[in-house]
């Protein structure tokens, strides 16, 4: 009896321990990664903006080729819907909505995700000529995770920031071949 009561306040100690934790972590996060590429800034936004696009250099739109997408509306257009459903659970279901296009330099999305959990994040993607012949690409995405799931956001800003940063160099490669 006493190893079993022992082992229930050590149960209830990781609990109260991790709710403690989740409580002073942010509820948002913020995650950005940027990339130099070799061509003129109007043919990289011309590429970018359209989200069929990313199935040649999003990670993670490659990692289940076999994904069912839609595409709902014009793309590279307000109100353009890409959506995708995977049974791989890094894939998931969710779809992207283009939400404002600024000029030949932004675009502004939200990503609703379904599973493997129900987030939405705000995304963005940014041109700046660096020169004539060299474009600045930069990618962020804000989001926000309710108590106690905040917790999470220990490790996914790492792990998004990381496969962006992949995302964006296959960007690079396709666009300067």
């Amino acid at each position: 009896m006493n190893i079993l009561l022992t082992i229930l306040i050590i149960i209830a100690a990781l609990v109260v321990l991790f709710l403690i934790v989740a409580a002073l972590i942010k509820k948002e996060y913020t995650v950005q990664q940027e990339v130099i590429i070799d061509k003129n800034s109007r043919d990289v936004f011309d590429y970018i903006k359209l989200l069929k696009n990313q199935k040649n250099f999003n990670k993670w739109a490659m990692m289940d080729p076999d994904a069912k997408m839609d595409y709902i509306g014009t793309d590279g257009t307000v109100g353009f819907i890409y959506t995708w459903d995977s049974e791989n659970k890094n894939v998931g279901k969710g779809e992207q909505e283009i939400k404002s296009i600024s000029g030949n330099a932004r675009i502004d999305s939200v990503v609703r995700f379904e599973r493997p959990f129900k987030n939405v994040a705000d995304v963005f993607m940014e041109t700046r000529a660096v020169s004539e012949k060299q474009t600045s690409v930069q990618w962020a995405m804000n989001g926000k995770n309710p108590y106690p799931m905040n917790i999470m956001n220990l490790i996914i800003p790492g792990m998004l920031s990381k496969d962006m940063g992949t995302s964006l160099n296959n960007l690079k490669n396709i666009l300067e071949s």
